[in-house]
């Protein structure tokens, strides 16, 4: 399971990071569990919920130059006793316009699997530069 639940979060992860840059709302809501909890880099701003954070992006995707957001995942530690696991990576912000890099930082992400999907549980950011 460890590894076919390695291969699922990255793929999910690679969706995600799609979605973002492309703006797709209705490709973020499913990889988002209902309680979704975010914790941003910055200024630790909590945005808790599914419907909140689909909110939020709908706002940033609306900004006249808004920033594209990647997560790369260094790391998938996959629980052996519940369908769970951590992911720990890199992010980088970069201007659409631009193409420079506004921001990075390291992030920690937690994924369950629910009803045969992983799912964000968590992730908290952590603005470097």
């Amino acid at each position: 399971m460890t590894a076919t639940a390695d291969l699922a979060i990255r793929m999910a992860r690679a969706t995600f990071n799609r979605a973002l840059a492309d703006a797709n709302l209705s490709a973020i809501g499913p990889l988002l569990a209902p309680d979704a909890v975010l914790v941003a880099g910055t200024d630790s701003a909590l945005i808790t919920g599914r419907k909140a954070q689909l909110l939020a992006w709908k706002r940033e995707f609306a900004a006249k130059e808004r920033l594209i957001y990647t997560r790369t995942p260094d790391t998938i530690l996959v629980s052996p006793v519940e369908p769970i696991a951590m992911e720990q990576g890199h992010w980088q912000g970069v201007a659409s316009g631009s193409g420079a890099t506004l921001a990075s930082g390291t992030y920690s992400a937690k994924w369950r699997e629910i009803s045969g999907a992983w799912m964000i549980e968590a992730e908290i950011f952590l603005t470097l530069a």
